[in-house]
């Protein structure tokens, strides 16, 4: 199957792609401060940048986008039908930076939490005042890693 864009227009497309200050990202955000959490963005220091750090409870979120972190068996992602080797190869590669970060992190005593898109958007999203509920509590009282996901 060809693609439905020219070239031009895909990459302008592709280009546009954020890889931070994402809408789920900003939502997340907003609502923690408005509880009176503080963060820090995209800590450059830390392996993997991620989205949300909080020194004070050394926890650490990341709100991954299912298409770009392959979340399996997710209604939000599916294999592309065109260029499926380049696809494949940046995708996968994507989760091996993602466990090698991870692990560092973990070594290094930070707790993660890990927000994926579906929870957000989509036909499976949780209700939001409570997952904003479930990551505050994870926050003060949690002790290990935690997975936020859609239904």
């Amino acid at each position: 199957m060809t693609d439905v864009h020219s070239k031009k227009i895909r990459s302008k497309n592709m280009a546009a792609i954020k890889s931070k200050d994402t809408k789920p990202e900003l939502i997340i955000r907003k609502a923690l401060f408005a509880q009176g959490f503080r963060y820090k963005l995209h800590d450059k220091k830390l392996p993997g940048k991620p989205d949300l750090v909080f020194p004070k409870y050394h926890a650490i979120i990341f709100i991954h986008g299912c298409f770009w972190h392959r979340h399996n068996n997710c209604h939000l992602f599916k294999w592309p039908k065109s260029r499926t080797d380049f696809w494949k190869k940046k995708i996968n590669r994507n989760i091996e930076v993602d466990k090698r970060n991870y692990k560092q992190l973990k070594k290094d005593g930070w707790y993660i939490l890990t927000v994926w898109e579906c929870a957000l958007k989509g036909k499976k999203k949780l209700p939001f005042n409570r997952m904003i509920d479930d990551i505050s509590n994870w926050l003060e009282f949690g002790t290990r890693d935690k997975v936020i996901k859609g239904k």
